[in-house]
């Protein structure tokens, strides 16, 4: 069984993305914000990790530079799930070190999809 972490600062997007991975078998870890997110992946070690942009403190793409650049990360798939959605936002973000880039609104299949291709 592989394990996310999944990295969102609005509880009820949070709570949905968890759900939906859940349902589809994924253990869940979450975390709310950019720093907490770097501590539990080193600790924790998940398969894959799934974050927003827009967050305070360290934005999602300040949390790929730093998991790309720690020994202990730098190998875990990131798919990047934000309301960001014009070019630019997808490009820099697969810059900083993300896998996939997917935005939102996203159904259940696009997320369970999107993590399935960079994980197998």
């Amino acid at each position: 069984m592989n394990t996310v972490l999944v990295v969102e600062d609005t509880p009820s997007e949070r709570e949905l993305l968890s759900h939906y991975l859940q349902q589809s078998g994924y253990t869940v870890i979450d975390a709310s914000s950019g720093k907490e997110a770097l501590d539990k992946a080193i600790t924790q070690k998940p398969d894959v990790i799934v974050t927003d942009i827009v967050m305070p403190g360290m934005s999602g793409f300040e949390l790929c530079r730093n998991l790309k650049r720690h020994p202990e990360t730098e190998k875990v798939p990131i798919v990047v799930c934000s309301s960001k959605d014009q070019y630019i936002d997808r490009l820099w973000g697969l810059k900083q070190g993300a896998t996939l880039y997917i935005t939102k609104p996203f159904t259940r299949e696009q997320l369970i999809h999107a993590v399935e291709s960079v994980v197998h």
